[in-house]
């Protein structure tokens, strides 16, 4: 079963844009406290001084609603990465439990596993260091034994399972090719 590894780095991007924000927030700060100083004896605010803070304040304003949505974003990323991680197991579990009903041998199912992962027959013979006729022995075996003639039966098979929800026992092949 393919494992999957949540990703816990931060956009490269965003990370790098919100600190070239941090660092223009200190320097027009700097700059804020210096015009202010420097206009401390003067009469009144200036309105160029004015417009810098309200500038300075909303960049910093804009930092905390980026940080906040990044933080929401990589939250709903990792709970995503959970559930398809445990869609990803709960698949692999109705498949293994249909090998297993079909009482299909080791390599029944490694060569059937390699089928529903849409290996060719060339492929999985590579794979497995055998020959293709081997494999399709396996297959011809896995075919009977599922109660289906070909791929297409067996995977519609396996994702009617899958669709079907929570049952005792996988719907027949019969009732299923009837439906069509």
């Amino acid at each position: 079963m393919i494992r999957l590894v949540p990703d816990t780095r931060l956009p490269a991007g965003l990370t790098a844009l919100m600190a070239v924000q941090a660092g223009c927030v200190v320097f027009f700060l700097g700059d804020l406290v210096a015009d202010a100083r420097a206009q401390m004896g003067t009469e009144g605010a200036s309105f160029h001084l004015s417009i810098e803070a309200v500038a300075t304040f909303a960049l910093l304003a804009a930092i905390g609603f980026e940080a906040r949505y990044l933080r929401d974003l990589m939250r709903s990323k990792a709970r995503l990465e959970r559930n398809l991680q445990i869609a990803s197991a709960a698949v692999h579990e109705v498949i293994e439990a249909h090998f297993t009903r079909w009482k299909l041998s080791p390599s029944e199912t490694d060569v059937a596993t390699f089928l529903v992962k849409g290996f060719e027959i060339a492929e999985i013979a590579r794979i497995r260091g055998c020959a293709e006729g081997t494999v399709k022995a396996h297959l011809n075996a896995i075919y009977r034994k599922s109660g289906t003639q070909n791929r297409g039966q067996l995977l519609s098979l396996l994702i009617d399972s899958l669709m079907a929800g929570p049952t005792d026992g996988a719907p027949h092949m019969k009732t299923h090719v009837a439906a069509q």
